[in-house]
C-alpha cells in the first residue's frame, strides 16, 4: 500500500507550510513531517536534494544508490520511500510542481529537454561541492520567489526558476556521461557482441527482432535511459544502431549462404519478408536479391 498525493496542498502539509502557488511547493526535508518517508506516489514531478545520509531510498521498488549531496527525481506514478535511520535527521529539498504547469506557465515548451525524468537510473546524480552550491542556490531563488507577493509576473519567474534548476540538473547529469565514458565504450562493445550472438542463434524466428527495451534490458537500463547513451555515443538512434547490426547481417548471408532472401528474412525474425526487403532497400538503396547478384 502507499499514499498518492493528489494536490499541493497535501504536499504542502507534510512541511507544515502554507501554499504559496497551487502547482508548485517547496519543502525542507529537515521540517518535514515523518511521514512523508513511507511509500508515496506524489503525482508529480519531483527534484530532491538529500543532503544528508539517512536512511535507504527505494523509487519504484528499486534500492536507490546515493551520498550526501545527490539529486534524484521522480515522475508521476512512481512510489517512492524512506528506511529512516533513526541516528540521522533529514536533511534537503524537496521541489514538487504538478503536470498542469507545463501548460499554464508555460514550462511545457522547453520540458523535452529534461528526459531525467523518464530515467529508471538505480544511482543519484552525485553532485560537486561547487554544483551542490549552485543547486542550493536555485532551490533558495525558487522559494524566494514562491513567497514574493503575486504579480502579473509571477507564473513567468517561477517558470524560469523551476526551468533555472532543472537546466542545472541536466548539465551535471550529462556531465555524468562524459565522466562515464570508458564505461559507457565498455557497454558499446557488449551491445555489438550480444546483437551478434542474438542475430545468430536462432532466436530471432521464435523471439523477433532485438528491440531498444530488450537492449536496454540486458545491461539493467531504462529503454530511455540506454537510448540516449546511444545516441550520445554514436549519433544515430538505438532503434537506427539495431537495424544497422540487423543489415550487417544480412549483408554477409546474402554473400556467404544459399538461403532464400525469405528464410533470411525468418531468422533475423521478419515475420513478413517484404517487410526486411523494405528495410534492406531503404538502408542499402537496393533489393536484397539485386545485393546478392552483384557480390556473386
Amino acid at each position: 500500500m502507499f499514499t498518492q498525493i493528489q494536490n499541493i496542498d497535501e504536499f504542502n502539509a507534510y512541511f507544515h507550510q502554507k501554499t504559496l502557488h497551487p502547482y508548485v511547493g517547496v519543502g525542507r526535508l529537515e521540517w518535514a513531517d515523518l511521514s512523508l518517508f513511507d511509500p508515496t506516489d506524489f503525482g508529480m514531478y519531483c527534484v530532491i536534494l538529500m543532503d544528508a545520509e539517512f536512511g535507504e531510498l527505494t523509487k519504484a521498488n528499486k534500492s536507490i544508490i546515493y551520498k550526501a549531496g545527490s539529486l534524484f527525481s521522480i515522475r508521476p506514478g512512481q512510489v517512492v520511500s524512506m528506511d529512516l535511520d533513526p541516528s540521522v535527521r533529514p536533511k534537503g529539498y524537496m521541489l514538487a510542481f504538478r503536470p498542469e504547469l507545463l501548460v499554464k506557465a508555460g514550462l511545457g515548451r522547453d520540458f523535452y529537454m529534461f528526459n531525467f525524468f523518464t530515467y529508471d537510473t538505480l544511482e543519484a546524480l552525485e553532485l560537486s561541492s561547487e554544483e551542490r552550491t549552485i543547486m542550493l542556490r536555485a532551490f533558495d531563488t525558487l522559494v524566494a520567489e514562491l513567497q514574493t507577493p503575486s504579480d502579473h509576473l509571477t507564473d513567468h519567474m517561477i517558470r524560469l526558476c523551476i526551468g533555472h534548476l532543472l537546466s542545472y540538473f541536466k548539465r551535471f547529469y550529462d556531465r555524468q556521461f562524459v565522466s562515464d565514458r570508458q564505461i559507457n565504450s565498455d557497454l558499446l562493445i557488449r551491445l555489438n557482441s550480444l546483437l551478434d550472438e542474438y542475430l545468430s542463434s536462432g532466436q530471432p524466428i521464435q523471439k523477433g527482432q532485438p528491440t531498444v527495451a530488450w537492449c536496454a534490458e540486458q545491461f539493467h537500463l531504462s529503454p530511455n535511459y540506454f537510448g540516449d547513451l546511444i545516441k550520445r555515443e554514436l549519433q544515430v538512434t538505438a532503434q537506427e544502431y539495431i537495424q544497422e547490426k540487423i543489415i550487417t547481417t544480412a549483408k554477409n548471408m546474402l554473400k556467404d549462404s544459399n538461403l532464400s532472401v525469405t528464410d533470411i528474412a525468418k531468422s533475423l525474425g521478419f515475420s513478413y519478408p517484404n517487410h526486411f526487403t523494405r528495410l534492406f532497400h531503404k538502408k542499402v538503396g537496393i533489393s536484397p536479391t539485386l545485393y546478392r547478384k552483384e557480390k556473386l
